[in-house]
């Protein structure tokens, strides 16, 4: 994504916390996109499917807003830490005998909460983003304000997602629990 040169003028350097910053955040995005493509195909054909796709597409979308600011205050890329970041994710998905989690229920809500843990840094990383563009012309206050907007969003619908989730949970144990006489905790 190539920024016009006239957005890069203006001599000013980034300090190098922003440049850390803004590189942790861009290991984060990479290692969020797999695990919310990998629930939109497990969901594409469930009521959470057109949901999440379009969420997915947005965080592809909002990662490439990330690269476009950070090439905007000539922050490089630091290729390692995203490489890092792919393989934790990659590997936070076996269990001690090498082979990947078994889905359930439980995993959709946990995954939706990490989903939902992720957009809130995004969140806090645009207002960031707009405390910096006060005193830096390169970066675009009204892009960044979308950016956060659509972050809130985000958050209303997997909070959205995450109840119905968590409801449909709840209903398919109910027979379960009471085919086996077990009542939740507080119930006599």
């Amino acid at each position: 994504m190539a920024v016009p040169a006239a957005t890069r003028s203006g001599g000013i350097h980034a300090p190098p916390w922003l440049g850390i910053y803004l590189n942790d955040h861009l290991a984060a995005a990479t290692a969020a996109v797999a695990p919310a493509r990998r629930m939109t195909r497990r969901h594409r054909r469930s009521a959470y499917g057109g949901e999440l796709a379009r969420l997915t597409a947005e965080f592809v979308q909002d990662r490439r807003s990330l690269l476009w600011c950070m090439a905007s205050l000539d922050v490089p890329v630091r290729r390692g830490k995203v490489r890092a970041a792919r393989a934790a994710e990659r590997a936070a998905r076996l269990t001690p005998g090498g082979r990947p989690h078994r889905r359930s229920g439980v995993n959709t809500l946990v995954g939706l909460e990490a989903l939902r843990v992720g957009v809130e840094g995004k969140a806090l990383l645009w207002r960031s983003l707009l405390a910096v563009a006060v005193h830096d012309t390169r970066l675009r206050t009204g892009r960044l304000a979308e950016l956060l907007e659509r972050a809130g969003q985000q958050l209303t619908a997997l909070d959205s997602l995450h109840s119905r989730a968590a409801s449909a949970l709840i209903s398919a144990d109910a027979p379960a629990q009471a085919a086996s006489g077990r009542h939740p905790p507080g119930d006599a």
